[in-house]
C-alpha cells in the first residue's frame, strides 16, 4: 500500500451539494478497490490561471488516500471520463 494525493477541479456551477457527491464517488472509488481515504473533501471555488473548455472558475478539491498500484489507475481513468471534472492529477506521496 501505498499514499496517493489526488487533486481536482469540477466545474463552478456546481452546488456545493454536487461538489460534495463528486467527492463521495472519487471517494467510494478508492474504497471499492480496497483503499483508505485519509482526507477528502473541498478546497476553494478559485479563478482559473487561464481558460478551461470555457470554464473560468473551479472548485479544487483534495483526496488523500492509501491503496494499491491499480487504484489510482482506475481513480485516472473514472476522473477523465467524468464530464464534471476540469482537471486532474494523482501524486505518489513521499513519507513525511
Amino acid at each position: 500500500m501505498r499514499k496517493y494525493e489526488a487533486f481536482y477541479i469540477v466545474k463552478a456551477s456546481l452546488a456545493d451539494n454536487e461538489v460534495q457527491q463528486i467527492a463521495d464517488k472519487f471517494k467510494g472509488v478508492v474504497e471499492a478497490q480496497g483503499g483508505t481515504v485519509e482526507k477528502a473533501g473541498k478546497w476553494d471555488k478559485r479563478k482559473l490561471a487561464y481558460e478551461i473548455d470555457g470554464n473560468k472558475e473551479g472548485n479544487y478539491i483534495l483526496m488523500l488516500f492509501e491503496a494499491g498500484a491499480k487504484v489510482p489507475q482506475e481513480l485516472n481513468r473514472q476522473m477523465r471520463i467524468s464530464d464534471d471534472v476540469i482537471r486532474h492529477r494523482i501524486f505518489l506521496r513521499e513519507d513525511v
